[in-house]
């Protein structure tokens, strides 16, 4: 996943940042807007894919009290990739339960 920092108009800070994502999308836009939002120390976070043809997403972080948003960032994907393994373990081990109380019949 290459992700890249635009440049802010007004000379910006490390507190409020956008980060360019390529080829990604609202699947990973949408659970890592959810997450990085819950976080207190974070006041605004929102993305967006400028246009349907062009495969980037757009995802801005703006922090309270001056913390940089690279951390909001770093942190909201580990806990994405946490969410995303327990799901798959859980979907795991439902399936195999499944399965061998519902037998294919041939």
């Amino acid at each position: 996943m290459l992700v890249s920092q635009l440049a802010d108009k007004d000379g910006g800070s490390e507190s409020a940042t956008t980060f360019v994502f390529d080829n990604e999308g609202h699947t990973l836009g949408n659970g890592l807007r959810f997450i990085i939002s819950s976080y207190p120390d974070v006041e605004f976070c929102g993305y967006t894919v400028p246009h349907p043809a062009e495969a980037k997403m757009h995802f801005r972080i703006q922090m309270r009290e001056g913390k940089p948003a690279i951390e909001a960032l770093k942190k909201g994907l580990q806990d994405l990739s946490k969410v995303c393994d327990y799901t798959l373990e859980i979907f795991d081990t439902e399936y195999k339960q499944y399965v061998e109380t519902h037998p294919v019949d041939t």
